[in-house]
């Protein structure tokens, strides 16, 4: 018949959709087998590798310990005095002086510990612990006596003691409150401790012969509640960045350094 040795125009372009969709699979499929030989197989740890890093971590952690709040609540120390007052049950009024073993005892409830809690949380103790004979008690905390802002002048240093720290004070200013240099003062490595944290100390080494040699107090920093200066006799080779906080309440020993 007329035209049986030719195709159809609408048969030829259905045959070249379906090639042309059949390469566009292989393609793909090709490309993601490459792609899943080419990926890095999951990475398994080595026996005491966890351990090891645990370590690292923990000797990180001792490097830089965590610091507290720049500007924390004020600490209840032994010694120090306050009114409770109860607005709705005066009958609770009482001052309180804090023991030397850090308790106070409460009128109808005996003794609690304190020292070390700041007044926030002696409120919230306080008002647990008389919750428990009160309802809903209210309890305003007024400190009337408590220890007052000072840093402690140690070493070589004409008169090492213990000052009240007064308004605005610079490291400079409180050796010089201190009674200044002795005439064995290695004053080219005064060493300012510092609290940071309950467990820790920082420890920073200031060059004041430097300072007054260049007449630049640019590095003279300005005393903090508690802060601690010690004047060497002689150079000290290795100083760490911490120290354990107790080894400065206990007195400090420029050994441990």
């Amino acid at each position: 018949m007329k035209g049986m040795g030719q195709r159809h125009p609408l048969g030829m372009v259905r045959g070249c959709r379906a090639s042309l969709g059949i390469a566009v699979l292989l393609a793909a499929m090709v490309h993601i087998s490459g792609a899943q030989e080419k990926q890095e197989p999951p990475m398994v740890a080595m026996p005491g590798q966890a351990k090891a890093e645990a370590t690292s971590s923990s000797e990180k952690a001792m490097d830089h310990p965590q610091l507290q709040l720049r500007n924390p609540h004020y600490q209840l120390s032994r010694g120090d005095t306050f009114d409770l007052a109860f607005p709705f049950t005066p009958e609770f009024n009482q001052t309180i002086t804090v023991q030397p073993d850090g308790y106070i005892t409460l009128t109808g409830l005996g003794d609690r510990y304190v020292a070390g809690k700041t007044v926030p949380e002696l409120r919230e103790l306080l008002q647990t612990a008389y919750a428990t004979i009160l309802h809903d008690p209210v309890i305003n905390v007024v400190p009337k006596d408590f220890e007052k802002p000072y840093f402690i002048a140690g070493g070589q240093i004409g008169h090492p003691g213990k000052y009240d720290l007064r308004g605005d004070t610079t490291l400079t200013e409180a050796i010089a409150i201190a009674g200044g240099f002795t005439g064995t003062s290695k004053h080219s490595q005064v060493l300012l401790i510092r609290r940071v944290s309950n467990d820790w100390a920082e420890v920073k080494v200031l060059n004041v012969k430097k300072m007054f040699q260049n007449k630049d107090l640019s590095e003279d920093l300005h005393l903090q509640p508690g802060d601690m200066f010690f004047v060497p006799q002689n150079s000290i080779s290795k100083i760490k960045p911490w120290i354990p906080y107790t080894a400065v309440t206990t007195g400090f020993n420029p050994a441990i350094l």
